[in-house]
């Protein structure tokens, strides 16, 4: 299978990425690739990006990093904001640098919104309301976040299909968006200010879900070992740090927050925090499946068609 290039079919191929969902191994299929030809790894994993998340998010280690160069990890704290087209700018930089130092761009995450934005091209969206948000926000205080979830189908069916009612900042753009213009989020997202940047694209899927679930399960119970609950109980203790910020509704470090506070305790956290990673992975799995630019790797042997893919990256670009 041939993988088909994003953005503009006049242009070469400025980087590879490996997309996959949670915990199937692209890391360490990327660090395979890494052992045999210069790589630098470009994170595009919206939970990596925050300072002092590194057991949960499942970061590299130091020493990882010391041997691969990576970017795009440990650049904001956890506290701090970060959109799709902050991804989009950082993400050029530092494919920009990685060819400056003859290395290949590898994108490695699982955050569909940051590649979408880079492959794709951004939509012209109106700047934030504050407050407008701020009466978002006191109604889904209010109402809770089924009924502005209801709201949304009602006006925007599809963006409510792809928005989780669990994930209010994107629940909140959405219906502010509508509010500002007049017109679905969906429609207007169809229509980018700029063109995709152009890329291969590859996934790694799994042969068996189950399996993808027990893999699932067995890294949260090592990130538990390692120190999990400690990690999310320092974030929780920095005043500048609340439940509401977009780093500590992450998945995983949400449910054991809620334990901290007293909601449940630490086997049911661990439970809810496995089916919640199993949602994402079915997200996930779901927007790639409908990705037509993404080649699925083969299951026997996909550092096999990784190196091709790799090549094709540096004889083009």
């Amino acid at each position: 299978m041939t993988a088909v290039r994003t953005g503009s079919k006049d242009q070469p191929p400025r980087a590879l990425a490996l997309l996959g969902p949670t915990a199937i191994g692209k890391s360490a299929l990327g660090y395979a690739l890494a052992a045999e030809r210069a790589v630098t790894v470009i994170s595009v994993d919206s939970a990596q990006i925050y300072r002092r998340m590194d057991i949960g998010t499942g970061k590299p280690s130091a020493a990882e990093q010391a041997q691969v160069p990576h970017r795009l990890i440990d650049i904001r704290e956890p506290w701090e904001s970060y959109t799709a087209a902050n991804f989009v700018e950082d993400a050029v930089a530092a494919i920009d640098q990685a060819h400056a130092q003859g290395r290949l761009p590898l994108l490695v995450g699982g955050t569909h919104l940051y590649y979408r934005a880079l492959a794709r091209g951004l939509s012209p969206l109106p700047s934030a309301d504050p407050a407008l948000r701020e009466r978002l926000s006191m109604e889904l205080d209010e109402l809770g976040a089924l009924a502005l979830h209801q709201r949304l189908k009602a006006v925007d069916p599809p963006a409510a299909a792809r928005i989780h009612r669990n994930d209010p900042q994107r629940l909140l753009r959405a219906l502010e968006v509508i509010e500002l213009t007049g017109r679905p989020l969906s429609e207007q997202q169809k229509q980018s200010e700029q063109q995709g940047y152009p890329l291969l694209a590859c996934a790694l899927l799994p042969a068996d879900r189950a399996w993808l679930h027990q893999r699932i399960a067995q890294r949260l119970d090592q990130m538990l070992a390692a120190g999990f609950v400690a990690e999310v109980a320092e974030l929780a203790a920095d005043p500048r740090n609340s439940a509401d910020k977009p780093a500590l509704r992450s998945v995983g470090y949400r449910q054991l927050l809620a334990h901290l506070n007293g909601d449940y305790d630490l086997p049911e956290a661990r439970d809810r925090a496995v089916f919640a990673t199993r949602q994402l992975a079915k997200r996930q799995l779901t927007w790639l499946r409908k990705e037509p630019e993404v080649e699925v790797l083969p299951q026997n042997d996909p550092l096999a068609r990784l190196r091709e893919l790799a090549a094709q990256v540096y004889e083009r670009s």
